[in-house]
């Protein structure tokens, strides 16, 4: 029982066979503590737990937490690789009690662990104690058997923990190991005390007082325990070793990037192994919980993370990219108890090498630009500020390899001089953006992002997040406070809310402090990198530096998921059955539905529509996956993936990858392959199904389609549903024979239509006078059949001119009809043997014009026009007549 894998193993079961639950690892992007930059110990994610503002349902709990320790106040950084014991990245064992037990059961646990479960020699052991902690002292004598020798009281705060300034604090106890006096150093507490010799394996923390104010510290009714064993120094102890990076999983990664770089992990080289073997495990572990280098934050710390081990990889002579090619032996040691890291292999892979080929690139032009700068300098001269800044600015060569580059020559880097440059820089950028109009308005966005960074963007794995409030905008202007009733912007240090954009609108949800709580109605991304909440202060006061926890409207970030998705599968869908010319020109992602514009010449068919709704739909039922790989947006491009219209792209890329293709060329591959930086659903079945509603034009060659998803498709099918069952019930038939009963009531329909037209059209030939007008008289020596006519169609006027030139055999036929609102349509139609010398149409336009009209039209055997004057109607036939005697 030595591997890293068993020993983890078995503490989790030790724990839980004593009664605690196994919690799985929190993210190391702390949900619960924005002071935090990563998640450094086990205990950050029950820091509510413990102060009483969450209950959980458990009292005793075991983790095995994995933790970064690469910036802020817990930063090792530096010293990776060149210590035995230094790690940017490492898991914590910990058990714990919130008010269940204490020290006499915490100390029991511990040490049967160590010494019956592990088989650690309990005379290689000792302990440490808190001066005053006489209760913990006589229990290790008491449990352990320790003589007084070998439990030291230590009166510094290395042995009394706090939470902060207030809250929940208490004494520790720390466990060390003797690893023989071969090795230099003495124990805690004595002048030697930083030798290797006597090394910490595993602290226990009594929560038993909570500090009031700086003065006052009171007793907690329920006292707590909170322990933490490193995993690497007990790995390390159980294999026998005095080195964490001689254990099992090191030996394992060390041994890949041998093997990939030809060059033995010996003398000056071992370094170089170790940090490379330590900064591929916290960079895999920050990607797969969402962290992407980027200049800011938390993506800062994992760029520099990754980039000092790829400045190893070149020591080494690496000419390629190394570090991805070491992310399957990482996998393979760590992935049974970390599944994320399987999920994210490929984004992982994606990243590292993305972010190696861009850095050797920079690395090799910046050392070269360097070169040239300081190829006059000599030990102990000062490269100017003026020109490192322009290797970073314009070139992107960081200031910190700047002086790594130079630290072995012994030349210096003015850093006035720099800061001075990168101020005039921020000034000139802040005087070009305060213009006029938008512009000028969005000044303070500008400001405010200069002065506290872009905001964390927690948003594509969680909907919760503690955060700190920095600034609150009303009317346009920055503002220290805000009541109940005001409406504000609040910018916030990290957040999971998603600023609109890409189309997908931004999220809503809720901010709660400790003095005040906020309605989120929506959020902006402005000022280049803020996430801005538009809120409304529905109670209490809320003031800049608070901290806030802030909570996503869960079901209507499930529905915008589900809708963004969705326009991703038509999209792909719909370039399938209409060909590839198609291209996204828009799109609305709403809760309620989605909106989306295509590149396409002419409406569609029902049957293509039905095609591009059914494939949709083919790969929602797969219930596959939904992927996200970071990119280079040329890689993305030369993938296939599309870029979204009206997104903007920076050199990094992310890339959504939905669906396995059924047919063609898409068969056997990933379906819809996209650059998007929207949220979208876990798996495909996520969407539940998609309907399309309607397709229609918004301008010349585009497209619109709108459609539902899931629960709203849902009710949109119910609805028609019901609406077929009340159909089927008027119609007195089964719902399944509704199509066919309309068909038939639409045959009957035109069967009607047809007799009452032909009956019409006798009636209106059955001669007799109607209004003063003659039927059929001669007029000029030729047949004149004029007429005014009702209950006859305007449409239906020219059928029955021709049935009345029939009836005439020679002559000119007038019809005048009026319509209900008073209006006149007349025709005039004249035999074939009489159109040489008169004309339909001369004839209609003086009808027309007797009725109040101009024009008219057709040939000179059969024209219509019209009138505003129905009164005119009779008056318009004798027109007619006149002309013809003319």
């Amino acid at each position: 029982m030595s591997g890293v894998n068993e020993i983890r193993s078995t503490f989790l079961d030790y724990f839980r066979r004593n009664g605690h639950e196994v919690v799985p690892s929190s993210p190391l992007v702390p949900r619960n503590d924005p002071t935090l930059m990563f998640t450094n110990a086990g205990m950050v994610q029950f820091k509510n737990v413990f102060t009483g503002l969450e209950q959980r349902p458990y009292s005793t709990a075991v983790t095995a937490q994995k933790c970064v320790r690469a910036g802020g106040k817990h930063n090792d950084l530096d010293n990776v690789g060149y210590t035995a014991r230094h790690h940017t990245f490492f898991e914590m064992l910990g058990n714990f009690s919130f008010g269940d037990y204490f020290k006499e059961r915490a100390i029991e646990l511990a040490w049967t662990l160590i010494t019956k479960e592990f088989g650690i020699d309990a005379k290689r052991l000792l302990v440490t104690v808190y001066h005053t902690d006489d209760q913990a002292f006589d229990l290790w004598k008491k449990i352990a058997g320790l003589s007084d020798d070998r439990i030291i009281r230590i009166p510094t705060s290395d042995n009394f923990w706090a939470m902060g300034d207030t809250g929940p604090c208490g004494p520790c106890s720390e466990i060390f190991y003797d690893h023989g006096d071969h090795i230099w150093g003495g124990p805690p507490g004595s002048p030697d005390e930083d030798g290797d010799r006597f090394i910490e394996i595993w602290n226990l923390v009594f929560m038993q007082f909570e500090q009031v104010t700086k003065e006052e510290r009171v007793a907690l009714p329920r006292p707590s325990i909170d322990t933490g064993m490193g995993l690497e120094r007990v790995a390390a102890l159980l294999q026998g070793k005095h080195d964490n990076y001689d254990i099992d999983l090191f030996r394992a990664l060390i041994a890949a990037s041998v093997e990939a770089t030809g060059v033995p992990a010996e003398g000056d080289r071992r370094a170089s192994h170790r940090v490379i073997a330590d900064h591929l495990r916290s960079s895999a572990f920050l990607i797969a919980d969402g962290v992407l280098p980027s200049n800011e934050g938390r993506g800062y710390v994992l760029r520099r993370i990754m980039r000092r081990a790829m400045r190893h990889a070149q020591l080494l002579g690496a000419h390629d990219p190394l570090m991805w090619r070491l992310l399957p032996t990482l996998v393979a040691e760590m992935g049974r108890a970390y599944p994320e890291l399987a999920r994210a292999e490929a984004l992982i892979s994606e990243t590292l090498k993305l972010e190696e080929t861009r850095f050797r690139k920079t690395l090799e032009r910046g050392l070269s630009l360097l070169s040239d700068a300081t190829a006059t300098l000599d030990k102990g001269d000062t490269l100017d500020g003026e020109t490192a800044f322009k290797l970073y600015d314009t070139y992107g060569f960081p200031l910190d390899l700047t002086q790594d580059a130079l630290r072995g020559r012994g030349i210096g880097v003015d850093l006035t001089g720099f800061n001075d440059a990168m101020q005039r820089q921020k000034a000139e950028a802040r005087a070009s953006w305060a213009g006029s109009g938008d512009k000028a308005a969005e000044t303070i966005w500008f400001e405010l992002r200069e002065k506290h960074g872009a905001s964390e963007f927690l948003g594509y794995d969680t909907e919760t997040a503690e955060g700190v409030v920095q600034a609150i905008v009303r009317d346009g202007a920055a503002a220290d406070k805000a009541a109940a009733g005001d409406r504000v912007e609040v910018v916030v240090n990290q957040t999971p809310f998603y600023g609109e954009s890409g189309g997908q609108m931004g999220d809503t949800g809720v901010i709660v402090t400790d003095r005040a709580r906020l309605a989120v109605t929506d959020t902006q991304k402005k000022g280049e990198g803020l996430f801005v909440h538009a809120c409304r202060v529905e109670e209490g006061t809320l003031a800049v530096g608070d901290a806030a926890a802030l909570t996503v409207d869960h079901a209507r970030r499930s529905r915008l998921r589900a809708n963004h998705s969705a326009t991703h599968l038509l999209h792909e869908a719909l370039r399938e059955v209409l060909g590839t010319h198609v291209a996204q020109k828009g799109s609305l992602v709403a809760p309620e539905r989605l909106r989306f514009d295509v590149s396409h010449p002419k409406p569609m068919t029902a049957e293509e529509l039905k095609r591009v709704e059914e494939m949709a739909n083919e790969i929602i039922v797969q219930n596959a996956p939904v992927t996200t790989r970071l990119m280079s947006v040329d890689d993305a491009i030369a993938e296939g993936a599309m870029a979204l219209f009206g997104e903007k792209y920076g050199d990094e890329v992310r890339v959504v990858s939905m669906g396995e293709g059924i047919r063609g060329s898409k068969a056997g591959k990933p379906y819809s392959v996209e650059l998007c930086g929207g949220t979208h659903v876990a798996a495909t079945g996520n969407i539940g199904l998609v309907r399309v509603l309607s397709e229609s034009a918004v301008g010349a060659g585009v497209r619109r389609l709108e459609a539902v998803t899931g629960e709203a498709a849902l009710a949109y099918l119910a609805e028609q549903d019901e609406r077929v069952k009340t159909l089927a019930a008027a119609l007195k038939v089964q719902p399944g024979e509704v199509l066919g009963r309309v068909e038939s009531l639409i045959d009957e329909r035109r069967k009607l239509e047809r007799e009452l037209s032909e009956a019409k059209k006798k009636l209106a030939l059955g001669g007799g006078a109607s209004d003063g007008a003659e039927a059929v008289r001669e007029v000029a020596g030729l047949k004149f059949l004029g007429k005014v006519v009702s209950g006859v169609e305007p449409k239906d006027l020219k059928g029955l001119a021709d049935e009345g030139k029939k009836n005439l055999g020679s002559g000119v036929v007038a019809f005048v009809g009026v319509s209900g609102d008073g209006k006149a349509s007349a025709v005039v139609a004249v035999t074939d043997d009489l159109t040489a010398r008169l004309s339909a149409v001369d004839l209609v336009r003086i009808a027309s014009a007797a009725l109040g009209g101009k024009g008219g039209g057709g040939r000179p055997d059969m024209a219509q026009a019209g009138g505003p004057d129905g009164a005119q109607a009779a008056a318009a036939v004798e027109a007619v007549a006149a002309a013809i005697g003319a």
